[in-house]
């Protein structure tokens, strides 16, 4: 078996790490994990052919087969945990300052515009796309390099250990919490559940001498720092975002970009260049991005959503000065038995603004509308509601797009 140093012997000769055989490069380290339905050990062998340097394999079978490639394959135990702890390791050989991100919202968008503002003093690596889960994590780790002088690690969780996990892996020096809402309430068996599965970021910070920075105006987010008396506190208020251009659509942003500004204020990041880095972030990803279609004008958040961030999407369309909104709502997933209750207090919120169209797309907010006998169109997923917009062709609207991200309402987007 190959022991956690020399592992990293062996990946410090590499160019880089996958755990995925199609996007082998040459040099790299190819990591074999198993999940439910694959098998990563069956193309140790190809992804050596392909040009790895060294592969990371918990099986036998790749050896046995290929003689050969024998002393390239880096046989452990645990190929999952084999990755997880060269990622800490690697992070410990570089001795970086790390930031942790963590929340029920925004966690995304706070991660663009904090980096964005490090980047302004820093050599900053940050998480890339969503890889913020327990492969992703190690996998940005792993992708900093003698160069980085910051790293901004996002960590996302649907149930209570995994951001433990998570802290374990990537040993933040500091950390936020973007808000504490009504998401994966079925994976953290309610709210209190993803009180206590976010807190653990601040578990890890009051363990370990790290500092959180806490928005004196979210009450929840102030009790659960004073809840932990060893956790060094940096306290800041959203106010401080007041008057900050961004290219970033509705008001509830306005607590990400606070985010960004005060972590640019603790490291001495000039407030103005704080405020260009952020006037210069264009989301680009189907997240709080208002664009004109050349009929309409689209407000695009559909890269995921929960109860939270409806709630504050529907709030912002309620301010939102047109004649002819339309709301186009996408069921919300992992909900569990709050699901009936949470669509339908959606509904009802989208409902009660004035003069605005409404269209649902998913059975969860059809069963909402027929509960509530409300004057909505349903549809049954994307592709009926594309096919609806090929024939009825919309013009003049301010339309919303909102939904999880299973349900892919940016598909409809070129319809609009």
């Amino acid at each position: 078996m190959t022991d956690i140093e020399q592992l990293y012997d062996f990946f410090d000769e590499c160019t880089g790490v996958t755990t995925d055989s199609r996007n082998v490069g040459e040099g790299m380290l190819f990591v074999a994990l198993r999940g439910a339905s694959f098998d990563g050990n069956k193309f140790v062998c190809a992804a050596l052919d392909a040009g790895a340097k060294y592969a990371v394999a918990d099986s036998d079978l790749p050896a046995t087969e290929r003689p050969d490639l024998a002393d390239r394959i880096l046989r452990v135990e645990d190929s999952l945990v084999a990755l997880q702890e060269l990622a800490r390791e690697h992070r410990r050989r570089l001795a970086l300052p790390i930031i942790g991100i963590v929340g029920s919202n925004g966690k995304t968008t706070t991660k663009e515009l904090v980096s964005r503002v490090l980047a302004e003093k820093f050599e900053i690596y940050a998480t890339r796309g969503n890889l913020n889960n327990h492969i992703g994590v190690p996998l940005t780790l792993l992708a900093m390099t003698r160069d980085t002088e910051f790293g901004v690690v996002e960590m996302g969780a649907s149930a209570c250990g995994e951001i433990a996990l998570l802290a374990s892996i990537a040993e933040p020096n500091f950390g936020i919490i973007t808000n504490i809402g009504r998401a994966h309430l079925e994976g953290f068996g309610g709210e209190e559940g993803v009180r206590r599965g976010k807190g653990e970021l601040f578990d890890f910070l009051a363990e370990n001498g790290g500092h959180a920075f806490v928005p004196d105006e979210d009450a929840v987010l102030m009790m659960m720092a004073a809840e932990r008396e060893n956790l060094a506190v940096e306290h800041y208020s959203r106010a401080i975002a007041d008057g900050v251009p961004s290219n970033l659509e509705g008001e509830y942003n306005r607590a990400n970009i606070a985010a960004a500004i005060a972590i640019g204020r603790y490291f001495d990041i000039p407030q103005e260049r704080i405020a260009d880095a952020i006037a210069n972030y264009r989301p680009d990803n189907n997240r709080s991005q208002r664009m004109q279609s050349g009929q309409n004008t689209l407000i695009v958040d559909c890269y995921n959503a929960n109860p939270s961030s409806m709630a504050a999407a529907i709030e912002n369309m309620r301010i939102e000065e047109s004649d002819g909104k339309l709301l186009i709502l996408g069921d919300m997933l992992e909900l569990g038995e709050w699901s009936d209750e949470e669509h339908r207090r959606t509904l009802e919120a989208a409902l009660s603004i004035d003069n605005a169209e409404i269209f649902t797309v998913g059975p969860r907010f059809e069963k909402a509308a027929r509960d509530l006998v409300a004057q909505v169109k349903c549809f049954a997923d994307t592709e009926s509601l594309g096919g609806y917009l090929q024939i009825n062709k919309l013009r003049g609207r301010t339309i919303l797009l909102k939904g999880s991200r299973g349900i892919a309402l940016e598909k409809i987007i070129e319809k609009l």
